[in-house]
């Protein structure tokens, strides 16, 4: 299996509110095409974990699906994919995963794949350099993150794919809203619950909400006032939304960026999302209403469902990945 794991030392994200390490551990594919041609160069994709994943899950063994290296090495075989390095990018947090956007609460995560990370894989890796051979692909919260790369970041990234990947927040989101007001309370609200979150030898199902409400406030509606803090979408008194505050959220969600970036969209070589008909979180709503407004916007794009839940859809990337080294290889 053709992959380094990397230390990275990251100074952007050195000081951060969370006080999580800048020493980043950061899985890179290299195809076996590398090593039998001297100088050889490739498309470079740059992987995005899950929430509660990071780049070494990549590497995960699973009996029933290959990891996403042996993925690679079966799709390049075969011819159906041009070779390519693949990025794992490590965005770990201490509030369990990493939406991969900017923020003062967290960090500057996206700052840290475009600033930090893209420049030592052109310096350091056999890589095609400049936009038009770099990608970008994830899935859940790795997916928006994706997606939020070609919204915000299509200088740095020409391709994008996306699976299941958190879209139209009032359904992905709003359903966590009573668990996680009901979990916060318990513990005596916020401060009470980052407090002891963790201290579970195993976290129970039931909190899970709360897990996932927290860190997306922390991303979506960092506090303007108090640095390193950030609001929650509700009040925990009485429970009910806070509007002022989901309207921040709402600022961050790929549904409703679409119409202000379509020309930046355009733009890509590749666009491509897709979402089970299934999702437990509701991502086929959104990623169906994304579709109808990139539809209306004018934006190329290819989208795509299947006939399963949100877990366990690794195999998707079997559909996204070729298209991605494809769109990158042409013109190299």
């Amino acid at each position: 299996m053709p992959v380094t794991v990397h230390t990275f030392e990251s100074t952007l994200l050195r000081g951060n509110p969370l006080g999580d390490s800048p020493t980043r551990r950061i899985p890179v594919y290299v195809p076996e095409a590398a090593f039998a041609r001297t100088g050889a160069r490739f498309p470079v994709l740059f992987a995005l974990a899950g929430f509660t994943g990071t780049g070494l899950s990549f590497l995960n063994y699973d009996f029933y699906q290959p990891n996403l290296p042996d993925t690679l090495d079966a799709l390049i075989a075969t011819g159906e994919m041009p070779p390519c390095v693949v990025v794992m990018v490590d965005g770990m947090t201490a509030l369990g995963g990493n939406q991969y956007v900017d923020s003062p609460a967290v960090g500057p995560w996206a700052r840290h794949i475009t600033d930090e990370l893209v420049p030592w894989a052109e310096a350091t890796l056999p890589v095609l350099r400049g936009r038009e051979h770099r990608g970008v692909f994830g899935k859940s919260s790795g997916g928006y993150g994706a997606l939020m790369m070609a919204i915000e970041h299509a200088d740095t990234f020409a391709a994008a794919a996306s699976h299941s990947g958190d879209c139209y927040f009032e359904y992905c989101y709003g359903a966590d809203f009573p668990g996680a007001i009901d979990a916060l309370r318990k513990a005596g609200g916020l401060e009470g619950w980052l407090s002891t979150w963790r201290s579970h030898p195993k976290l129970p199902g039931s909190a899970f909400p709360a897990v996932n409400v927290v860190a997306m406030s922390a991303f979506y509606s960092p506090s303007a006032d108090r640095p390193g803090a950030f609001d929650l979408p509700f009040d925990l008194e009485t429970g009910e939304i806070r509007p002022e505050v989901f309207a921040r959220w709402k600022l961050r969600d790929p549904v409703a960026l679409v119409s202000g970036r379509a020309d930046v969209l355009r733009s890509l070589k590749l666009l491509f999302f897709d979402c089970g008909q299934r999702d437990e979180y509701h991502l086929h709503h959104g990623n169906r209403i994304l579709h109808a407004r990139l539809t209306t916007a004018g934006v190329p794009h290819v989208y795509e469902t299947f006939d399963d839940g949100h877990r366990g859809i690794g195999y998707r990337v079997k559909h996204s990945l070729p298209r991605l080294a494809t769109a990158l290889t042409h013109g190299a």
